[in-house]
């Protein structure tokens, strides 16, 4: 199964796309984490990748769908989860044709709705570990009592420099530009479902449970 958590910054796509891999063997593909993992490798991608970064250009499409092809390549699980790709209509044309090339397809795309001022006071409360990058949030989530990572063990929590009012609602903005035509592209396609994204953490993996039951 190959299945896309669309939604805006801070939805909750890292978070429940993490359980899937957990729960259900599946392989999370997100851009970030490619375009960090090419950059330090010795591929052909990752040369450029680095040359393309390193001069502060941003890396284009023809490059993230390499890097896509390569993972769908060369991972083994039980489907695959498209996390922060795509964000444009031309990127979601791409990452079909892809597909069809391999002989795949996309089963669903899972939109976690939000309201973007309960977003917004949610993103401010939230927290990582910089040990193993596991999530907490002030409100639904907070960090465990005794200081230490849930997951791993770690005492070091850091958040992110760009996770105030002004720049969440600038990056909201930029989704809302780019990325939410999205939504109408794969309803068009019949395979877009909704859930709540503002919901605690088990009831939206509940909600996507059930998506994903029916295929």
């Amino acid at each position: 199964m190959n299945i896309i958590l669309l939604g805006p910054p801070g939805a909750g796509k890292g978070t429940q796309a993490r359980i899937l891999v957990d729960s259900q063997n599946m392989v999370q593909l997100s851009t970030g984490d490619m375009l960090r993992e090419a950059k330090s490798s010795a591929s052909e991608m990752g040369k450029k990748v680095e040359e393309v970064m390193a001069r502060g250009d941003l890396v284009t499409d023809d490059i993230v769908i390499g890097l896509i092809r390569e993972k769908l390549i060369g991972a083994a699980g039980n489907g695959f989860i498209f996390d922060g790709f795509p964000r444009t209509l031309a990127q979601a044309d791409a990452l079909g044709t892809l597909l069809g090339e391999m002989g795949s397809n996309l089963d669903t795309v899972v939109e976690l709705r939000v309201d973007d001022d309960a977003l917004v006071s949610r993103i401010t409360a939230r927290s990582t570990c910089a040990s193993c990058g596991e999530m907490y949030n002030d409100q639904t989530k907070p960090q465990p009592v005794d200081g230490k990572c849930s997951k791993c063990g770690g005492t070091d929590f850091t958040r992110r420099a760009d996770d105030n009012e002004e720049s969440l609602r600038q990056r909201l903005m930029e989704y809302y530009k780019k990325t939410s035509p999205l939504i109408g592209y794969y309803y068009g396609k019949g395979v877009l479902s909704s859930v709540n994204g503002l919901g605690e953490i088990d009831v939206v993996k509940t909600e996507i449970s059930q998506v994903l039951n029916q295929f």
